[in-house]
């Protein structure tokens, strides 16, 4: 099929409304506790690269361990149920941490890797509910829409949670994120077009990955999401430490750095709308994953704390949330148009196990070689690793893809 030029509005719909609000609250959430929790870690409890790096990947391991058995849920129960769990036992984790992170970083690996199951489940459920609760004429809209909010949660999310850190200190800025999630379950839990359990054919596990491997399109995906995420959570964890150890930002700073990334990502949702039809999808996604490569690479000649230092770190972060932004939403545009709809969980479900699974090695890997031969080093190993993606890209079906997604 091929996206529609345009769609009627999606505003008047309130089970939409309510979608977008929880969507909105939970990635706000979820953005700020990036920041939160590791420097509850960092600051409060004197984690060192390792240690950190052990955090992340709890974060992560239930993406590999979970996934796929999420998708079968997904497709077979009610996603709004399975959102609503999912953000409730968010908040009550996160709820905890004021109260009990004297128990040291035990306690925090814990709450990193329930909090990860949880996350599985909510992103899973999410990601496969928007396309049965809108029309299919409706599709290129509501991403615009919910990915502009995900641009908006980038924003301010880290900033606010690296503001709280300054303010509050680190455990009780925390809890911004569980008030945040609770908004979420309301919104969500009010939501009745999603309802009923979806007819689902037989299958299960193996159904999810038959598509998705048999598909030569979405095995791409799959490749190209598997090395830049894996290298994308290495540089992340050796990125935190390089702005507050070797660079000697302080937490508020280090938050407004980071939500640099949503405006570029909001101008990157604007471009991915118009891009693909005026030069082809293939050729915006390598284009685009390769300059934004190229960005991120400049970050590792900077020194010092000055504003020089500050305003080029922002600008970086501009640039590469516009151009990895651009290629994440082309990318879920083909993933929608060629996914059946009754598969969309299991789809979803394998496409994050097979590209997110080897994400708790990498932020493992990032912390290892941040001790071991220093932050800067690791940063650019990292930084080049990420190019593997928009090779993987260039030699797949992908790079061929024309101006519209008809299949």
């Amino acid at each position: 099929m091929s996206l529609p030029s345009r769609a009627p509005s999606l505003w008047a719909d309130r089970d939409f409304r309510k979608l977008w609000i929880g969507q909105s609250a939970s990635l706000f959430a979820v953005h700020a506790s990036q920041v939160t929790l590791p420097l509850v870690a960092v600051v409060s409890l004197g984690a060192g690269a390792a240690q950190l790096g052990g955090l992340r990947a709890a974060q992560q391991v239930p993406i590999l361990l979970f996934s796929l058995f999420v998708g079968v849920l997904v497709d077979r129960w009610r996603a709004r149920s399975m959102m609503v769990y999912a953000d409730l036992g968010r908040a009550v984790l996160l709820g905890l941490v004021p109260i009990a992170w004297t128990l040291g970083l035990p306690f925090l690996y814990v709450v990193a890797f329930v909090s990860g199951v949880f996350s599985v489940c909510f992103d899973v459920a999410y990601q496969a509910s928007f396309p049965r609760l809108v029309r299919r004429d409706q599709l290129a809209q509501g991403n615009s829409i919910l990915e502009s909010s995900k641009s908006a949660a980038q924003i301010s999310g880290p900033a606010v949670g690296g503001g709280l850190v300054s303010l509050l200190t680190a455990p009780f800025a925390v809890l911004a994120s569980a008030v945040c999630f609770v908004i979420s379950c309301v919104s969500i839990w009010r939501i009745r077009g999603l309802d009923t359990t979806p007819s689902v054919p037989s299958g299960g596990i193996k159904e999810g990955l038959r598509v998705v491997v048999g598909d030569g399109s979405l095995r791409a995906v799959a490749l190209a999401t598997c090395v830049y995420q894996f290298f994308f959570t290495g540089l992340m964890t050796v990125y935190l430490l390089f702005l507050s150890r070797s660079l000697d930002l302080p937490g508020a700073v280090v938050g407004v750095v980071l939500a640099a990334f949503g405006p570029g990502a909001l101008v990157g949702s604007l471009l991915s709308g118009w891009m693909p039809r005026w030069f082809g999808y293939g050729r915006v996604v390598v284009f685009a994953a390769l300059v934004s490569d190229l960005v991120m690479l400049c970050t590792s000649v900077l020194h010092g704390s000055g504003v020089g230092t500050i305003a080029a770190l922002i600008t970086i972060n501009f640039l590469y949330g516009v151009f990895s932004q651009t290629v994440d939403v082309a990318i879920m545009a083909i993933r929608q148009a060629i996914t059946p709809a009754p598969l969309h969980g299991r789809v979803v479900a394998t496409i994050n196990f097979l590209g997110l699974g080897l994400t708790p090695v990498g932020a493992l890997l990032g912390g290892a070689a941040a001790g071991q031969f220093g932050t800067r080093a690791a940063l650019i190993a990292t930084t080049i690793g990420l190019f593997l993606s928009p090779l993987s890209l260039r030699l797949s079906p992908l790079a061929h893809l024309g101006r519209s997604l008809t299949r």
